[in-house]
């Protein structure tokens, strides 16, 4: 079994919180934690998700959500945030990427998405499903943006 994925990594969200035409993207610092999926006979089936947003992503996602209690959010006054997410992260395959015994895995939409503020910050869960289970002697699992680029 795959250890706890845990890494920061930039990525572009783009929300249309407001009318006003975007300039910029903001840039997103996240830990993220991912499972590994299986079905009762060993088949691998998806990928689950929990992404943590940084305070200061998350302060400005929530802007203009209307919430019932101060400082709490509940789930459905976060769903039309999560779907918005979910579908930006569409174009970015989701900066999720697999390999099966070296030929590359092909991922659904995701599934069973939903956000949860946990003060101060977002964490963003979803599930992306295998196209078909499979059963593979080696799995390499990879979550990055590939646009970014560092030097030392």
């Amino acid at each position: 079994m795959i250890k706890r994925i845990r890494a920061y990594l930039r990525i572009a969200l783009l929300l249309s919180l407001s009318m006003e035409p975007a300039h910029a993207h903001p840039h997103v610092w996240i830990a993220l934690h991912s499972e590994i999926l299986y079905a009762s006979d060993g088949t691998v089936t998806g990928i689950r998700h929990a992404w943590r947003f940084d305070d200061m992503f998350s302060a400005y996602a929530l802007q203009g959500i209307s919430h019932a209690r101060k400082g709490q959010y509940t789930r459905d006054e976060l769903a039309p945030l999560a779907k918005v997410n979910v579908e930006s992260l569409k174009e970015y395959d989701h900066f999720t990427f697999a390999r099966g015994d070296g030929k590359k895995i092909k991922f659904l939409e995701p599934i069973d998405y939903w956000l949860e503020y946990e003060n101060p910050a977002l964490v963003l869960h979803f599930t992306l499903p295998l196209q078909a289970p499979i059963n593979v002697k080696a799995l390499q699992i990879e979550v990055y943006d590939p646009t970014i680029f560092v030097a030392n």
